[in-house]
């Protein structure tokens, strides 16, 4: 396949671009500053410099590609529309050329779904890390709004806390509901399941859940 990585070189997106090129695909890296890409990566992957969120500046990026993933994500913990942002030109920049697939990176704890416990779904996630994350969440949830409407082959994945641990080499997903007891996730492990949902036709038009 032909991966066009946003966020390539943030904790997911780095994963996610060594783990595709291992496999044999083709993927470019749309990154801000070539310099933080791994040195190892540099002279496999087609790193691009851009700014992800002019949709006319990006677009060669995506112009071609089998799957469009956007591991972006905010930096800290205050008020942010990075993922608002950056979806809408992504979106714009898919439409201008033909480019179907999406994969947008989102997080658990956005809503209770169908597969909590009730003390997850009442007071986890609306309570406590509702008022913690409250500014990522409210960007995010937009981000999933205009994923949604978009037109675009698109797969909303929602993973929980993530570590930076060894991955398991394995995960668990649920579909239009959550993954019952996924609590955390290693990045190595996100970074798998999104080179498999890529491919993956019937999570088309879906929200997967994902956890260790």
């Amino acid at each position: 396949m032909r991966i066009t990585v946003f966020g390539a070189t943030g904790g997911i997106g780095t994963r996610l671009v060594r783990r595709a090129l291992d496999a044999g695909h083709q993927v470019t890296a749309v990154v801000r500053d070539p310099g933080r890409m791994p040195a190892d990566l540099r002279g496999r992957a087609d790193v691009v410099r851009a700014d992800v969120m002019d949709p006319d500046a990006i677009e060669q990026a995506v112009k071609g590609a089998d799957a469009v993933v956007s591991a972006m994500g905010p930096r800290d913990f205050g008020p942010t529309t990075v993922c608002q942002d950056s979806s809408r030109s992504i979106i714009a920049a898919m439409r201008a050329t033909g480019a179907g697939r999406f994969l947008m990176v989102s997080m658990g704890a956005i809503e209770g779904m169908p597969g909590d416990d009730p003390f997850t779904r009442y007071v986890v996630k609306p309570v406590i890390l509702g008022r913690f994350l409250r500014h990522g969440i409210a960007d995010m949830r937009v981000a999933e709004a205009q994923v949604r409407d978009s037109g675009l082959d698109w797969t909303i994945v929602r993973p929980p806390r993530l570590t930076n641990k060894e991955g398991k080499g394995g995960y668990r997903k649920a579909v239009d509901r959550s993954v019952p007891g996924g609590f955390t996730m290693t990045r190595d492990d996100v970074a798998a399941a999104l080179l498999d949902l890529a491919g993956d036709l019937p999570s088309i038009g879906h929200v997967v859940s994902i956890a260790g």
